[in-house]
């Protein structure tokens, strides 16, 4: 049976698209067949991090509105044969969602895919909740910093009340995934610890992904973080995530980039 996993914030800029491409393509690499949906109509930016941009035709809203099939939408990823695409659109608004549309296609998913991944847009509006109305699992990604936490625990208090597990008694199983994390800045009180993070929002702790240039680079190219440089901190951090959310029991460790000062800037002088 398919799971609907959500990826969510309530802050823009948290790394929701960059988490949703690199979970999906770890997940994908197990052998899982994975499909990543954008949810964010009007602003998308997942074919990008995909490097998909150019294969797009048909989008989310098209397969909504009866436009394209749902076969047609998909977009197959040239490097892992399990992963799969489904656009936003860049034209429409998120008007042209639908609470049926949507639900019609996360039905039809669930019986082609191991993991649906919803990369939701920021915020509390309409794109927000369709992408988490149909969510068995959530992750909730968040930045050290005060108002990032505090937005991350509205979309809390919004998982328990607008979803259908919600409605029906249940819970959505949450977790929350720190990002842009900088060990030396948290010691000097420059931004939360973990400890603080989780003790506002009070949810399990899926991973810890540190500050890096790896993952720009990453997005720039058009390619997972977790495919472009395996071997990379945040790379590491995102492929035990996405064990931990097979079930597997892994050592939460904090990660660091291990490129120091003065390897940065030996390496801006040989450039």
């Amino acid at each position: 049976m398919a799971k609907v996993l959500v990826v969510t914030s309530g802050k823009g800029g948290v790394g929701k698209t960059t988490s949703t491409a690199a979970l999906g393509a770890v997940l994908a690499q197990t052998g899982a067949k994975v499909v990543v949906i954008d949810f964010d109509v009007g602003l998308r930016n997942l074919d990008l991090v995909m490097g998909a941009e150019r294969r797009v035709v048909f989008d989310l809203i098209n397969v909504v509105q009866g436009v394209a099939k749902l076969s047609q939408a998909l977009i197959r990823d040239k490097r892992l044969e399990n992963l799969w695409l489904l656009p936003a659109s860049q034209t429409r608004d998120k008007d042209a969602l639908t609470e049926d549309g949507v639900s019609g296609i996360i039905s039809d998913l669930r019986g082609r895919f191991d993991w649906i991944l919803c990369d939701s847009p920021a915020g509390i509006e309409r794109g927000a909740t369709l992408a988490m109305r149909y969510a068995d699992e959530a992750v909730i990604v968040t930045n050290p910093e005060v108002s990032s936490v505090r937005d991350s625990d509205r979309i809390i208090g919004m998982l328990d009340s607008k979803t259908m597990k919600a409605e029906k008694g249940e819970q959505v199983k949450k977790h929350v995934l720190i990002t842009r994390y900088d060990q030396a800045r948290a010691a000097r009180g420059e931004m939360l610890g973990i400890e603080d993070i989780l003790e506002i929002l009070a949810i399990p702790l899926l991973g810890i992904v540190p500050e890096s240039p790896d993952v720009l680079r990453a997005s720039n190219v058009g390619c997972p973080v977790t495919l472009n440089n395996a071997a990379s901190a945040p790379a590491r951090a995102y492929a035990d995530a996405a064990r931990r959310l097979m079930g597997e029991t892994i050592t939460m460790m904090v990660p660091t980039d291990r490129v120091g000062l003065m390897s940065r800037l030996l390496g801006r002088r040989a450039a």
